[in-house]
């Protein structure tokens, strides 16, 4: 798998998490000062910041998806203008396959 694909969903699950945890701590602390009968209102603020966290996240996995078809993409420009055929997109190696077993 190309390191630019593993870094960028790394750097989206690490957002996504970091997101939700900072905003559903966030909303938590907030509510239990502000007001601490608001059960079911810091309830669903605390929902909603959790989904708004998981819109984000998803938004992120998407664009680091575009980013690193693009980088293949441009990759196999650059191969083919060597003068060489580019390998197909898979993450697993057919050569890699060292375990004993018939097909």
């Amino acid at each position: 798998m190309n390191p630019a694909a593993v870094a960028g969903t790394a750097a989206g699950r690490l957002i996504h998490y970091t997101v939700s945890g900072v905003v559903g701590g966030l909303v938590l602390r907030g509510a239990a000062q502000a007001a601490p009968k608001a059960g079911p209102t810091a309830r669903r603020v605390l929902v909603n910041g959790i989904a708004g966290g998981i819109r984000a996240s998803r938004w992120v996995s998407g664009a680091a998806e575009e980013a690193r078809l693009k980088a293949g993409d441009v990759l196999a420009e650059a191969r083919s203008t060597l003068g060489e055929e580019a390998p197909p997109p898979s993450a697993v190696s057919p050569e890699a396959h060292d375990h004993d077993h018939e097909h």
